[in-house]
């Protein structure tokens, strides 16, 4: 095997090496305060983002079970972004909150975008698979990380139980796609079901997907989510509520969509009944909810609603809004989740109660908090008013009229329970006068997010053309 063999795996074998690296140091590095492997870690994200720039990446490796393309470099860029946000918004609270334990934070981290990376160019079951729980497995430690806490444990093991039926789900709907195909290449088993479709492959294709559906948290395999992000640290559900969606919904992409659709096909009352199922049970869910954790996990739900409603389309313009709507939630959820964060280390609790007021302790992260919850309701003229449109423009030429126009009426009902947050922030009473304290790594995370979705929503253009180019690299 040569260095040709292994290129459009540059990134991953940077990923790699620096986890191990950093492992290095971490043992050689006196107890204490090891701020140093944060710092380390985002230099690691920094040199892969760098890579899918300056690396040749396309072309085959492991043997044809891996194939670098553009939509993948895309992919590659939207995780990377994803883990280097969580860990620039730990530096200040994981050497007073674990301080013997930071340096297995970020290799956790490292390991699981390591992950994501795979599958954005998986092309082979097995590897689809070893990926998936690549990815998946730290963050059942991550998700614990407050192990003293009993909201930790509760939502860690509801995470776990839930991602070991998603795997033996995943890998039984494999098992039968290999048995009836005679391969596990993606491409095979796209082949066959053109050829000699049958209920037994409709069937394993309908399982992995309900399998892959516990990742991404959509009805109803969604239990997990608002335990989950209640007790786990919000830094890492800064992470955890982007890039593994990000990455499941890339699975389904490169399991699905190959081969004209074949699979999908098979597949497509389920993906609009679990889309429209998500849309409407997420948002019913939400408004009532106190702590803004939770509401905000609703709203995620509610958001893999429309990921799927992208997906079903099968087509380019589905996939190029996919993509650019999976750029743009990464920075507003991820945003949301650091403002909480921000307050939560000031001494809040979580409630919308503890954004009291809050403008006027800073208009930053209330003016920054504002912007983000406008941008996951899909108003003009940030992110996620185009993200929103654009595939539901998609999923409108694709035939999917009554699925647009239920997604269109979820959002407007949205603003209600994200307007809630609002009104506290602005309208609502508090005693405290005083400047709400930040560290420097997350005013900064907050500046980049909102300075992204902001930047987008007013010149959306050449991250669409970039989205659309990716699109076509992979459908052809």
């Amino acid at each position: 095997m040569t260095w040709t063999d292994l290129a459009p795996l540059g990134v991953e074998l940077i990923l790699l090496a620096g986890a191990l690296s950093l492992l290095i140091v971490d043992l050689i590095l006196p107890p204490g305060d090891k701020r140093i492997l944060g710092i380390g870690t985002l230099g690691v994200f920094l040199a892969g983002l760098l890579a899918t720039w300056t690396l040749p990446l396309d072309g085959l490796a492991l043997g044809g079970a891996y194939e670098g393309d553009a939509m993948g470099v895309f992919l590659k860029r939207v995780f990377l972004l994803s883990g280097a946000l969580a860990v620039l918004a730990v530096q200040g609270h994981g050497p007073k909150a674990w301080p013997r334990r930071q340096g297995e934070y970020h290799q956790l981290i490292l390991y699981s975008v390591l992950g994501m990376s795979l599958l954005s160019g998986v092309r082979d079951l097995i590897l689809l698979a070893v990926a998936f729980e690549l990815m998946g497995v730290p963050l059942y430690a991550l998700a614990a990380w407050q192990k003293r806490d009993a909201g930790a444990a509760e939502g860690a093991l509801k995470l776990y139980l839930t991602g070991a039926v998603s795997s033996a789900a995943t890998l039984y709907g494999f098992s039968v796609l290999y048995g009836l195909s005679g391969s596990t290449r993606i491409a095979d088993v796209a082949a066959a079901v053109s050829a000699h479709p049958s209920p037994l492959l409709a069937l394993g294709a309908t399982v992995a997907v309900a399998g892959m559906g516990f990742k991404l948290g959509v009805v109803p395999f969604h239990m997990w989510v608002p335990d989950t992000y209640e007790g786990s640290p919000t830094p890492f559900i800064a992470f955890l509520s982007v890039g593994p969606k990000a990455a499941g919904a890339a699975a389904l992409v490169q399991l699905l969509l190959p081969g004209h659709g074949a699979l999908l096909g098979t597949v497509m009352e389920l993906f609009l009944v679990l889309s429209a199922a998500s849309l409407v049970l997420a948002t019913l869910m939400a408004l009532p909810q106190s702590n803004v954790k939770r509401l905000l996990a609703f709203s995620g739900i509610g958001h893999m609603g429309i990921l799927l409603m992208a997906i079903a389309t099968g087509t380019v313009d589905g996939l190029a809004s996919l993509l650019f709507y999976l750029l743009g939630y990464l920075f507003t959820n991820a945003g949301a989740f650091v403002v909480v964060h921000a307050i939560r280390e000031d001494g809040g609790d979580d409630s919308i109660d503890s954004f009291n007021g809050l403008v006027h302790r800073s208009w930053f992260l209330s003016g920054a908090m504002l912007l983000f919850l406008l941008s996951l309701a899909g108003v003009p003229f940030v992110v996620g008013f185009w993200a929103k449109l654009f595939v539901f423009m998609a999923a409108w030429q694709a035939g999917f009229e009554w699925l647009v126009i239920l997604g269109a009426l979820v959002s407007v009902l949205s603003l209600f329970y994200y307007l809630r947050v609002a009104k506290a922030m602005f309208m609502g009473t508090t005693e405290r006068r005083d400047e709400v304290p930040m560290h420097w790594s997350v005013r900064l995370a907050v500046s980049i997010c909102l300075i992204a979705i902001t930047g987008m929503g007013l010149y959306p253009n050449p991250f669409v053309a970039v989205a659309e180019a990716a699109a076509k690299a992979f459908l052809g």
